[in-house]
């Protein structure tokens, strides 16, 4: 199984990640819309959404909202924020969304906080742009929020230590072959653990031409949760906006 197949499904995962800023990601989430001018009760797909909390957000807001994520586990537990116009399923966004998963096209999908660069073949990160642009309507948006590689590059981290409870995770960071290559290693009631992370360190020309092979046009690019202008050497995250031409 691939890394993320395992990892996203284990309690330690999100013990390691349970403090991660949901205010910062509310507020990233209402600045997006409102820039976008993506009107209520349009249709929006949270692709891989992980718990859950995003989709359940933006529906607050107004919208009919799908969030698909590959972990059972997430999933399962996200069907307690069901209601008429908020669903979760299971899905693996290298498959078709239309028809299989959603029978509607939608307005918008929201591809958010680094969920792309987990596959090895250029072949499988294209069958993620080819599923969006089967998903969207005519003139619907596309935003993939990704890393800036080039700061990540810059501002690496080799060595931490983070304490979650009683665990103590030992993190290690590495480039190598253009993927940042994250080690979590930690011991749990007297038992080792080893777990990784694995992103391509896709660059912003990598990501545009995808996009424009499937159908796609850039109309923004921000450089971090405020919607500043993104800057090839400051700026900590390259989130892309794409219109379905």
């Amino acid at each position: 199984m691939a890394w993320f197949e395992t990892w996203f499904n284990t309690p330690y995962y999100h013990i390691l990640y349970k403090d991660r800023n949901f205010e910062e990601a509310e507020n990233f989430i209402s600045l997006l819309i409102n820039d976008l001018q993506i009107p209520k009760h349009s249709k929006i797909i949270d692709l891989a959404c992980g718990k859950g909390r995003h989709s359940v957000f933006l529906n607050k807001m107004g919208f009919e909202v799908l969030g698909l994520d590959l972990s059972e586990e997430s999933i399962s537990q996200n069907k307690i924020f069901e209601n008429e116009t908020l669903k979760f399923k299971v899905h693996d966004m290298r498959h078709p969304i239309y028809p299989e998963i959603s029978k509607m096209k939608v307005d918008a999908v929201c591809n958010l906080f680094t969920s792309f660069g987990y596959f090895e073949s250029e072949d499988d990160d294209k069958k993620v742009f080819r599923s969006v642009a089967d998903v969207l309507e005519d003139n619907g948006f596309f935003v993939l929020d990704f890393l800036n590689e080039k700061w990540v590059k810059n501002t690496l981290v080799a060595e931490a230590v983070t304490t979650k409870g009683n665990i103590d995770f030992h993190i290690s960071k590495r480039i190598e072959d253009q993927h940042v290559i994250k080690d979590i290693v930690f011991k749990d009631q007297g038992e080792d653990f080893h777990f990784y992370e694995k992103v391509k360190l896709h660059t912003l020309e990598e990501i545009g031409s995808y996009a424009a092979e499937f159908g796609f046009e850039r109309v923004k690019t921000y450089g971090d949760y405020n919607l500043g202008t993104f800057d090839r050497d400051t700026s900590p995250r390259c989130i892309n906006v794409f219109r379905k031409l």
